[in-house]
C-alpha cells in the first residue's frame, strides 16, 4: 500500500470535483475547493474519521468494498478506480464482474429528480440509486454484502415480500430466477455468480425448486406493482437502460399510465421520508 500516493491521489480528486455533480448544493462560505471531506465520507457511507486519516496518509489498509464506495462517491472513471485499487495494494475487479458505475452515469441519475432510477448488477446488487429510488425501494446505501442484493432479499427475507401484492409474488419469484440463470451462463465459473447461486439454493426450497426448472430471462422491462408505506400502492413500469458494460443495467421507473401513480410519486417526492401518520 502507497499511502502517501494513495492521500495525494484521494485528496485531488475531491478538491477538483464540484458539488453540483454529486447532486450537493454549493452552499455559502465553502472554504475549500471541490468537496469537502465529510461530504466524500457521506456520500461513500464511511466515518469523516476513516476517509481523513486516509488523506492524511495515516489509515489501514482499505477493503475492496471501501474501496468500491469511494470510487463510485469521486465519481471515478473505470482506468482511474483501477489505479485507486493499485495504490491500496489490492486487485482491482475483473472487468466480467464489474460493479464500478461510471461518471456519466452517476451524473444521468442525480439529473432524474422525478423518476425513480437505480445501477443494478447482473446480479441484482444495487449499486447507485438517486432519491427518488431510494424514497420508493428503500436506502440501500447503508447496507452492506449480499443484503445489496435483491434476489438475495426476496428469498430469504420473507417480510421484504409483503410490500408487494401476493398475487404477483409468484411472478416476481421466477423473474429473480431466471435473470440469475442468464447471468449464470454468461459469467460461468465466476466465483461470485457461483457463491450466490449456491447459498440461495442451500437457503430457500422455492430457489432451488424454481433453479431446477432451468428457465432463462434476460431484463427486458418489466411492470412492479409495490405498496408504499405513505402514499399506498404504486403500479410502476421498469425499463433497462444500455450501459457500456453487460455487467450493469441502469434500471428507469416510471408510472403505469390510467393510475394514480404519477400523483403519488409527487406527493412522494415532496414528502420524503416524514411520515404522514402520528
Amino acid at each position: 500500500m502507497n499511502r502517501d500516493e494513495l492521500a495525494d491521489f484521494l485528496r485531488r480528486h475531491r478538491e477538483a470535483l464540484q458539488p453540483a455533480a454529486v447532486g450537493l448544493p454549493e452552499g455559502p462560505r465553502r472554504r475549500t475547493p471541490g468537496l469537502r471531506r465529510d461530504e466524500v465520507s457521506m456520500l461513500a457511507g464511511m466515518s469523516t474519521d476513516y476517509y481523513t486519516r486516509l488523506e492524511q496518509a495515516r489509515g489501514p489498509r482499505p477493503s475492496t468494498q471501501v474501496l468500491a464506495s469511494l470510487a463510485r462517491a469521486l465519481r471515478f472513471t473505470d482506468n482511474e478506480r483501477d489505479h485507486l485499487y493499485h495504490l491500496a495494494g489490492q486487485q482491482p475487479p475483473a472487468r466480467g464482474g464489474d460493479t464500478h458505475v461510471s461518471p456519466a452515469i452517476l451524473h444521468v441519475l442525480t439529473k432524474l429528480d422525478d423518476t425513480p432510477a437505480c445501477v443494478i448488477s447482473d446480479l441484482g446488487e444495487v449499486l447507485v440509486q438517486n432519491r427518488m429510488h431510494a424514497l420508493v425501494s428503500g436506502d440501500f446505501s447503508q447496507r452492506t454484502g449480499l443484503d445489496r442484493c435483491v434476489p438475495w432479499l426476496w428469498f430469504t427475507q420473507p417480510a421484504d415480500r409483503e410490500r408487494f401484492p401476493a398475487e404477483d409474488r409468484p411472478g416476481m419469484s421466477r423473474h429473480h430466477v431466471a435473470g440469475l440463470r442468464a447471468t449464470a451462463a454468461a459469467r460461468s465459473g465466476d466465483a461470485d455468480v457461483t457463491e450466490l447461486v449456491a447459498r440461495l439454493r442451500a437457503v430457500s426450497a422455492e430457489f432451488e425448486e424454481l433453479w431446477g426448472e432451468h428457465e432463462v430471462r434476460h431484463d427486458d422491462g418489466h411492470g412492479k406493482r409495490m405498496f408504499h408505506p405513505e402514499v399506498g400502492l404504486l403500479d410502476l413500469l421498469c425499463e433497462p437502460l444500455l450501459t457500456p458494460s453487460a455487467t450493469r443495467r441502469v434500471l428507469v421507473y416510471y408510472p403505469r399510465s390510467g393510475t394514480d401513480t404519477q400523483d403519488k410519486l409527487d406527493l412522494l417526492r415532496v414528502i420524503g421520508t416524514q411520515t404522514l401518520t402520528p
